[in-house]
């Protein structure tokens, strides 16, 4: 009984429903379908024009045969000289245009340059432009005219020594023996001290020497700068001056 009163009640839900009118989609609004699908079709044809303007020239698939090899740089070198070309030929008007300078239009009529002479470049060695500038006469007085004046300068004395003093120069001809061989007796105490001292008053051995010399040496060194007898003050060396005498 009680499944009997179910099954009713199924039924009868169910003719309600079979009954009742279909709710309308408000939400699309009247008319936006339609309008929806012509923006659509709209969109799809732009982006189709757009596609195909823009789209790169087809270039033939390399296969690896030489003839496509030959073929792909041939097209690659036309390239780059188009474009090398273009480049050179706006660099050359646009310097032109910006120097002031009217170009120069290739023809027939047009005037031959001028012939500029270099300043600083001689032209000796041209007969016919030196033929122009001056005539074997003119060459000939200009060759008497530097023989007058060329001057034969005769040779002369030296002139004397004015110097009064000793000359080491000619006191080291004078003498052969190796400095530190003595020849000459020194006696004394801190003898070595003493040649120290004196020989740091001098910035050369040469003023040394001469003061050495014209204080009574080589026989006598009252300033204690040749302790060892040889006849050189102060280390003094011989040998530079001997060599230039012998030549």
């Amino acid at each position: 009984m009680m499944f009997r009163r179910g099954a009713f009640s199924l039924l009868a839900v169910a003719g309600l429903a079979a009954c009742q009118p279909a709710i309308p989609d408000s939400a699309a609004g009247v008319g936006f379908e339609d309008s929806f699908a012509q923006q659509q079709r709209a969109r799809d044809a732009a982006l189709a024009a757009s596609q195909s303007q823009t789209a790169a020239p087809a270039t033939p698939f390399d296969d690896g045969s030489p003839e496509a090899t030959a073929a792909e740089t041939a097209r690659v070198l036309a390239a780059t000289r188009g474009g090398a070309n273009a480049s050179a030929s706006g660099s050359v008007s646009t310097a032109l245009a910006n120097s002031g300078i009217e170009p120069v239009v290739a023809s027939p009529s047009n005037p031959a340059p001028p012939v500029v002479n270099t300043a600083g470049i001689s032209n000796e060695n041209n007969f016919d432009a030196v033929s122009d500038q001056r005539s074997i006469d003119a060459d000939a007085a200009r060759i008497a005219a530097n023989r007058a004046r060329y001057e034969v300068i005769q040779p002369q004395a030296l002139p004397t020594r004015t110097q009064a003093g000793p000359n080491i120069v000619a006191y080291a001809i004078s003498t052969s023996h190796a400095p530190g061989t003595q020849l000459y007796s020194r006696s004394g105490f801190a003898k070595q001290r003493k040649f120290e001292r004196a020989c740091a008053q001098y910035s050369n051995q040469d003023q040394a020497q001469i003061d050495f010399l014209a204080a009574g040496g080589p026989e006598r060194d009252s300033a204690g700068v040749d302790p060892d007898g040889d006849g050189f003050a102060c280390a003094w060396d011989p040998a530079p001056y001997r060599r230039a005498a012998r030549g």
